[in-house]
């Protein structure tokens, strides 16, 4: 599929929604013959972190349905479009995992078809030209509480409408002069009902039609017949297109479509201390404050491949955050922490000092060399063929699991674990103190040299005996063979949580791929809280093992973070590393240390109960309470979550039983916003009958969380196990249960089946559909379209 991975088809990708609900019963009904979703991006800018989750939802909705997906570059506004974004769009999403295989379409490819339906519309009377400018149509339109203002010409006639229109083509007429409206309803208390616009003239050369066309679709008009033409089924799009689904609709009842695609909004996801409106980003990179549009801060995908982020990752994050109907901003550690869990797996861990100082062991007469574990502190078990497991889940040779370091007279340590005055609390090396160098023994700070400015340039210490005592462990690297690298420390871009200020009106569509909106935001100084911090340099040293690993090899650098060689900058002999995130959230306590001057100007956003910061050490209390949670099976970095955060250790008190781990995390995952905000409609008993039921095999885990969201969702009235019952819900995924319901679907169609062995493997929805209406909706998807193409095959 990719280069670096792929979904997996093992497991549902996306969470029971409403979105599915609806799918579910289409399928059931036998609505469509097979599920067809799309992404629509315009071509004019990268991908970024905003598009991710809707690309998600599109593609993993139709694998979830055995259907299928498109990608549909929605590229009808020539301005700022380019074959470059197109192609940069589709190679971001192979990134990600995404394989569409002959399904990728322009929009710009069915010009003339979109022309031959506005033609249609004005020969049925539903169309006209207008010829008043831009200001005079807005004041026409009337407002919320005036109904609109029929036009001087919208009563020109069908034959003079058609006339018009064609000259608009043939290029008779300058920018502005007329354009196509949609006659439908100027009282309507939808604006967009009354009489949009459906084609403008703009003179701009087309990155792949040229010059051929002077007059171009508006999105409204374009979108929907392409889904229609596409044969898309299901047309999701973000909840600011909600007004717009009228257009939609009255386009497709117009013109006759059937069977017809229906849009779905769901709500938004922002991100923290980011902005992804392509304005700003171009701002960002035409006003020189970061380096391209790769820079490794910047929210493209472009950005986030070159900082070491894997699709893995990335994928992780969108499954995890949520389909609704509601507008949502994404704490920024929600994405950090998928980065972080993703690389705590794969990356080895090695040292590297990023500001040297110089430590002689002045007794080490001989150098030595060191055997040091790449994962210190992950079993590594050999199986009988001789191989071990790495925390990665591959296997290789015991050999993979270590390292050699040298270990000499002279090495480098951070300047800033050495201190002459030490403040309190110090645990590092100080003049007469001990501390542990990992993984080779404890050393102790006999004398230093200090340079004209009193900084240390060089300590000598003293190798001590086992059973010496220390105060800290520091990592370091031996002099004599590290290798010198510069490197690059990044940071959030932004140190606020909202730069675009909270009543900024939203100059781009994220999700949907619209066109971007050239009107003025309300608040353009985003730029002052730019992150003066968001790139550090030094220039340091890393240990030899480097040398001997391919270059895209993520690693945990001890203490300093998740590094990668830039794919960019990095040169065999002139190494440079990018830290991918720190070991831990960092900003969790920042928040009492921003000036004075930041605290005034951030915009204030709207209070949540958020959860507790993972780098606060754990009291006694709550190490007691993680212990107890892990003693039932809870993953310890569950059990560390509830133990630090009151609403979900409170909720969880009385914990126990076999099933604990299930409810565990059915509390944080799908119930902890609602737990913490104290609007938790399901009480813990709920949540314990329901693993039971879970745990006996009668229903699936999707069967389980959707009965969840609903008991939620309804405020409690019935527990999740009543609803279960009461609608009956069992999953069917016996695979001779599921073929029994194929057979019987293919003895009632043969046409159908002799019509897909001849060819027409897109039938294969057609029968999924039908599996699912005999299955009352409770096969399981996934498994009925892998059994569907072996029994239709055979």
């Amino acid at each position: 599929m990719t280069a670096e991975g792929s979904p997996s088809s093992d497991s549902t990708l996306i969470s029971p929604n409403f979105i599915t609900e609806v799918i579910e019963r289409d399928l059931a009904a036998g609505r469509y013959a097979q599920i067809v979703t799309r992404f629509p991006p315009e071509p004019n800018g990268y991908l970024h972190l905003g598009h991710v989750f809707a690309s998600y939802l599109d593609f993993g909705t139709a694998l979830d349905f055995g259907g299928r997906y498109h990608l549909r570059l929605d590229d009808t506004n020539p301005e700022g479009e380019s074959m470059e974004y197109a192609q940069a769009i589709q190679d971001d999403l192979h990134w990600l995992g995404w394989d569409w295989g002959e399904h990728l379409y322009f929009a710009s490819d069915h010009f003339e078809l979109y022309y031959s339906y506005a033609e249609k519309l004005i020969e049925l009377g539903a169309a006209y030209v207008d010829s008043v400018n831009g200001d005079e149509m807005a004041r026409l339109r009337g407002s919320a509480t005036q109904p609109g203002i029929p036009s001087v010409y919208r009563s020109r006639s069908i034959q003079e409408n058609l006339d018009l229109f064609r000259r608009m083509r043939a290029g008779e007429f300058p920018d502005g002069a007329h354009v196509l409206r949609a006659k439908i309803d100027l009282s309507n208390p939808n604006m967009k009902l009354r009489d949009p616009v459906l084609y403008r003239i703009r003179r701009e050369t087309h990155y792949r039609q040229g010059d051929a066309w002077c007059i171009y679709p508006m999105y409204d008009f374009q979108h929907p017949l392409q889904d229609a033409t596409e044969g898309v089924t299901h047309s999701m799009c973000s909840l600011e297109f909600v007004d717009n689904r009228a257009i939609y609709d009255w386009l497709m009842e117009t013109l006759g479509f059937e069977p017809r695609p229906h849009q779905y909004e769901f709500g938004r996801r922002n991100l923290e201390y980011t902005v992804v409106s392509k304005r700003k980003l171009r701002r960002l990179v035409e006003e020189g404050h970061v380096a391209g549009w790769d820079d490794p801060r910047m929210p493209t995908l472009r950005a986030q491949r070159r900082l070491g982020v894997t699709p893995e990752a990335v994928r992780t994050f969108a499954a995890g955050i949520g389909v609704n109907r509601t507008n949502r901003t994404v704490d920024l550690v929600v994405y950090e922490n998928a980065v972080r869990n993703d690389l705590n797996h794969r990356a080895p861990r090695i040292m590297a000092v990023l500001e040297p100082l110089r430590l002689v062991i002045e007794n080490l007469d001989e150098a030595r060399e060191l055997s040091l574990p790449y994962w210190p502190h992950d079993v590594v078990d050999a199986s009988p063929d001789g191989l071990v497991a790495l925390p990665d889940g591959t296997r290789a040779a015991p050999e993979a699991a270590v390292r050699s370091v040298p270990l000499s007279r002279e090495l480098y340590i951070e300047r800033s674990d050495f201190a002459v005055t030490p403040p309190p609390g110090f645990k590092r090396l100080t003049p007469g103190g001990r501390v542990r160098l990992r993984g080779a023994g404890i050393v102790q700070a006999e004398r230093y040299e200090l340079d004209a400015a009193g900084e240390p340039t060089v300590v000598y210490a003293t190798l001590q005996p086992d059973g010496a005592r220390a105060s800290g462990v520091i990592h370091w690297v031996d002099a004599a063979s590290a290798v010198p690298a510069e490197f690059r420390l990044y940071d959030r871009l932004f140190s606020v949580p909202n730069p675009e200020g909270q009543d900024n009106i939203p100059d781009f569509n994220p999700e949907e791929g619209g066109h971007e909106d050239t009107s003025e935001p309300v608040n353009t100084d985003f730029l002052r809280f730019l992150n003066p911090d968001s790139l550090r340099v030094t220039r340091g040293f890393v240990e030899r093992s480097v040398q001997h690993d391919p270059a895209n090899t993520r690693y945990q650098f001890e203490r300093q973070g998740y590094f990668w060689q830039d794919p960019v900058d990095s040169k065999p002999d002139a190494l440079v590393y990018g830290r991918i995130i720190t070991l831990r959230d960092v900003w969790g306590a920042k928040g009492s240390e921003k000036p004075a001057s930041q605290k005034a100007t951030q915009p204030k956003a709207a209070p949540t109960r958020a959860a507790p910061k993972e780098d606060v050490p754990l009291s006694a209390d709550q190490s007691a309470e993680a212990a107890r949670l892990s003693a039932l099976g809870i993953s310890d970095s569950e059990a560390q979550l509830i133990a630090r955060d009151e609403a979900l250790s409170s909720y969880l008190r009385g914990l126990s039983g076999p099933h604990a781990a299930a409810v565990a995390g059915w509390a944080v995952n799908d119930l902890g916003a609602a737990i913490r905000e104290g609007r938790a409609a399901v009480p813990l008993a709920a949540l314990n009958e329901l693993a039971g039921v879970l745990a006996g095999g009668s229903i699936s885990t999707r069967i389980a969380r959707e009965a969840l969201a609903e008991a939620q969702e309804s405020g409690g009235t019935e527990t999740p196990a009543q609803i279960i019952e009461r609608r009956g819900l069992k999953v069917v995924s016996d695979d001779s249960a599921l073929e029994a319901l194929i057979r019987a679907v293919m003895d009632e169609n043969p046409a159908k089946v002799a019509d897909y062995r001849g060819g027409k493997k897109g039938l294969s929805g057609f029968f999924t559909g039908q599996v699912m209406r005999r299955s009352n909706g409770q096969a399981d998807p996934q498994r009925v379209a892998e059994l569907m193409a072996k029994v239709l095959e055979g």
